[in-house]
């Protein structure tokens, strides 16, 4: 860029670096966003250096770089689906010194398209940062995760998603840290010394955890000291690896040496990009620590072929999924699969609050029946958002997502439900024949169809039912990643968050099909990976479905992923 600004400032370099945190996609009109970004640079520029133009004194050459870090405004958002939670605009020039202006630009309607970046505008189109849990890198703790949920207002609504068993478990891992799990401040605040009993306020994530406990208790007011969280916890959770330290279940890996892998399939590594761009993959290392691989090599079972017999895999399967994990090859996950039960929750309340955030509650969503729970899904994609056994789980995720009316999916739903779910206040029209005691009424309709009331009859023919049936039968049942595992934990979790990927895969390339559609079509599409110091690079054969992924944003490099030590997967085709 080389051009006055304002007449009096003239840029001789620059470089302009838009960031989403958040969010899945860029939203209809790519290059207009980044029009408007560059066209109010000049402006920006100007503010920034308007000291120096004053008066009539000599030129002033700055040679030193200059960051602008201007995060852009969610105002004037509309549509439907997952929006981005904001942009970042990053302008390096020559010159020297740090500013952070707010800056009102609107986000346009967040439907997806190609993530690819227009090349004339020079724009990087990346996510080099994770756009939703940044500070969770390998490494880090659920500690520093939940702080930084804490600092962008999303740890209430994400506690809110998660059992309280599990919330428990945290307060308690949180709690036997050293300092307690309570910033170094709080001591002091109460006059006393770093180990003093009594804390005002409980700050910081273990307030946000113990206010959430009292709300599932119904008590009047949150603990505000120490001993009366004691109180609240006991008796104490179950005994154990506290969730957030989840160790692999004494099962031991190998990492898989340098080197290139012929793999069957590139599926798995295809979920590694919508996934981050979730937020999800940044919250695993946190979550399960150093079984992170494990965690990966049922992810990849998931949408690799189905069991042979129940439980047996091809040996293509083991080499994809091990590669894929970056182990040489793939202990038994049953062990794993018992152990990471109580770390599962939050991994799957992130997953489940970036879908009921982008949600339009005029929009229905789904639920179908699910070894012997609910699967609640949004009609908009099919994207599953959560699992539950019982339906007092299941109404959080339906309120985050603003009470919309519902569509039940006749099937093997639990005993009650419809009466359950009526009686929390949930809308919806069924196929689910009632029985006696169920508070529905018959709906007139070409097919024979029940509703509470207060849903609009026209949204019975939103039902999607033979899809929907698909995608249980494929993701939940036939594909399953773990079939020897005593808990359904980890086969739930890993489903919900193959579904997502797969259908936001989907979405980018046809625009709404569904998830199975994404899976029966890369399901076979070979790939060579090689492993280097830095990066896991993944080839891909030229042809149709290459070109397809290419333009779709499918194949964007994603950095930091905690199973493979940190390293950068990238995509080429050859």
């Amino acid at each position: 860029m080389n051009a006055p600004t304002g007449g009096e400032v003239t840029v001789r370099h620059c470089v302009v670096r838009v960031v989403r945190r958040g969010g899945w996609s860029w939203g209809p009109d790519p290059r207009g966003l980044v029009q408007r970004v560059l066209d109010a640079l000049p402006e920006l520029l100007a503010e920034r250096f308007g000291d120096l133009l004053d008066g009539d004194g000599p030129d002033v050459e700055i040679t030193e770089p200059v960051r602008l870090s201007v995060r852009l405004s969610a105002a004037g958002t509309a549509g439907t689906g997952l929006v981005p939670s904001g942009l970042v605009l990053e302008a390096a020039a020559p010159g020297g010194g740090t500013v952070s202006e707010p800056i009102a630009l609107p986000i346009p309607s967040p439907f997806p398209v190609p993530a690819g970046s227009p090349p004339e505008l020079s724009l990087v189109d990346t996510v080099d940062e994770p756009p939703s849990f940044g500070a969770a890198a390998a490494g880090a703790t659920m500690a520093e995760l939940f702080e930084e949920l804490a600092a962008r207002d999303e740890l209430v609504a994400l506690l809110a998603l998660v059992p309280e068993e599990t919330v428990r478990r945290y307060l308690s891992a949180l709690l036997s840290e050293p300092g307690g799990g309570l910033p170094g401040s709080a001591a002091s605040e109460t006059g006393g010394s770093p180990g003093a009993p009594v804390v005002a306020g409980l700050p910081g994530p273990v307030g946000d955890l113990a206010a959430e406990l009292a709300r599932r208790l119904s008590l009047p007011r949150p603990p505000a000291t120490r001993e009366e969280l004691a109180v609240l916890l006991d008796p104490p959770p179950e005994a154990g690896t506290p969730a957030g330290e989840t160790a692999p279940g004494g099962v031991t890996t190998s990492p898989r040496p340098s080197g290139e892998t012929r793999v069957g399939s590139v599926l798995p590594f295809l979920l590694a990009g919508p996934l981050s761009r979730t937020g999800y993959l940044d919250a695993i290392g946190p979550a399960l620590a150093g079984a992170a691989p494990l965690f990966a090599a049922a992810l990849a079972y998931k949408v690799l072929g189905a069991p042979q017999r129940g439980w047996r895999r091809t040996p293509a399967d083991d080499v994809a999924a091990a590669t894929f994990a970056g182990l040489a090859s793939v202990p038994d996950l049953a062990a794993f699969a018992r152990e990471a039960a109580s770390a599962l929750p939050v991994l799957d309340a992130v997953l489940a609050l970036s879908l009921c955030r982008g949600h339009e509650p005029a929009e229905p969503l789904l639920i179908a029946g699910v070894d012997e729970g609910l699967l609640l899904v949004d009609a908009q994609g099919l994207f599953p958002i959560a699992w539950s056994s019982t339906v007092d789980e299941l109404v959080p995720h339906w309120t985050a997502c603003g009470r919309p009316p519902v569509l039940v999916r006749d099937g093997p739903l639990p005993p009650s439900s419809l009466r359950d779910l009526a009686a929390a206040g949930i809308r919806f029209i069924t196929d689910a024949r009632p029985v006696r005691d169920d508070p529905l009424t018959r709906l007139r309709w070409r097919t024979p169809l029940w509703t509470t009331g207060g849903v609009e009859p026209r949204l019975a023919a939103r039902l999607p039912s033979g899809r929907l049936d698909e995608l249980v039968r494929v993701l939940f049942v036939e594909h399953r990643a773990v079939p020897v595992a005593g808990s359904r934990a980890l086969e739930h979790s890993v489903s919900l968050a193959a579904a997502l990927a797969l259908g936001m895969i989907a979405w980018q390339l046809w625009e709404g099909d569904s998830p199975v559609r994404a899976l029966t079509t890369f399901a076979d599409l070979e790939a060579t990976v090689r492993f280097t110091r830095d990066a896991v690079r993944v080839t891909v054969p030229l042809g149709r479905r290459h070109t397809d992924l290419w333009r779709g944003g499918a194949l964007t490099d994603v950095p930091d992923v905690v199973w493979l030590g940190g390293r950068t997967l990238t995509f080429s085709g050859g």
